[in-house]
């Protein structure tokens, strides 16, 4: 593979390893610095639009996609014709009332009518360890159930935005094996659809669905425990890195260029550090910031971080803060 180069930037990275580059900073000015075309994926879990504000910053559904569509905009320049945008997006209840906000549907509406987005497919980020939430209507008045599922937007600049399902099979079902092995009958369904010997061929694995199941459990994670023996205060809503990895895995190729611009703990980063991908990490709270160095300190043998050129993390501490 050869070395491809992340794009030019005005601004001096905060820390970089051998494939990416984590920047301070607001991402709407940062990705102005950013040439037209020059970013394959875009994968993010911006703030929600939640009632109760949060210490991460987040706007009301009521304004929040006004808010995002001036981010959208730098989007939909920088991606490059057959890249994608996948947004992960918790839902919200309006305030004081059991039902629900639909701010998500709202800003994919605009995001495909008035900035030229695609929808190549929707998915469901289903976490089945989530606690039962939000408390007043489920566990008080027990009139709603829990919420365990983000929406998530694949959008695309084209139509034809690059994807290979071929690399993130799943391994095949036993009643899938048995009918390899035993081979399938040509037939007709109840339904009508008839369904032919193409289905007997052995693919390598299982197309995965568009519901992503996965628990969020990294309570006892290496990064939550360095953050904690360093004293710094780690980033209170992490997606999982395997949900960053399928979009990365499916979307791009090795060398690509993925870019999270509401990195937090800079989840996208380690999971394109890990998949040989470069990237870019745009996060505006310097505290998470320099708690997602600890994410690669499990990958340090192999890829050493660096802030400015010289080594950032030394047994495993982080006694001062890396400044510009």
């Amino acid at each position: 593979m050869s070395f491809v180069p992340l794009p030019a930037m005005k601004s001096v990275p905060y820390y970089r390893t051998e494939q990416g580059e984590a920047y301070l900073g607001d991402s709407l000015h940062l990705m102005e610095e950013l040439p037209d075309r020059s970013i394959n994926l875009i994968v993010t879990s911006p703030p929600f639009a939640l009632t109760r504000k949060k210490e991460y910053g987040n706007k009301s559904a009521d304004e929040y996609v006004e808010w995002f569509l001036g981010f959208a905009r730098q989007f939909h320049r920088i991606l490059t014709d057959d890249g994608s945008l996948v947004i992960d997006l918790g839902g919200a209840y309006l305030p004081g009332t059991p039902v629900r906000a639909i701010y998500q549907f709202e800003l994919l509406i605009r995001l495909c009518r008035e900035l030229d987005f695609f929808l190549a497919q929707e998915f469901f980020h289903y976490n089945p360890s989530r606690l039962p939430a939000p408390a007043e209507w489920v566990n008080v008045r027990r009139i709603r159930v829990k919420d365990s599922v983000n929406v998530v937007w694949w959008l695309s600049v084209s139509r034809w935005p690059k994807a290979d399902n071929r690399k993130v099979l799943k391994p095949y079902s036993e009643s899938m094996r048995q009918l390899l092995e035993n081979g399938y009958k040509a037939k007709k369904r109840p339904s009508g659809w008839d369904i032919s010997d193409k289905f007997s061929k052995d693919n390598a694995g299982a197309i995965p669905p568009n519901l992503l199941s996965l628990a969020n459990t990294e309570s006892n994670s290496a990064y939550l425990r360095r953050c904690n023996e360093a004293g710094i205060k780690s980033h209170p809503a992490r997606f999982p890195v395997d949900f960053a990895r399928f979009f990365i895995d499916f979307l791009t190729d090795e060398g690509d260029i993925v870019l999270d611009p509401f990195a937090g703990s800079n989840t996208t980063g380690q999971a394109s550090e890990v998949a040989r991908r470069r990237w870019l990490a745009f996060e505006i709270d310097e505290t998470y910031l320099m708690g997602s160095m600890y994410r690669f300190q499990e990958v340090n043998d192999i890829f050493p971080l660096r802030i400015n050129g010289a080594p950032a993390i030394a047994e495993n501490s982080l006694d001062e803060s890396p400044s510009d």
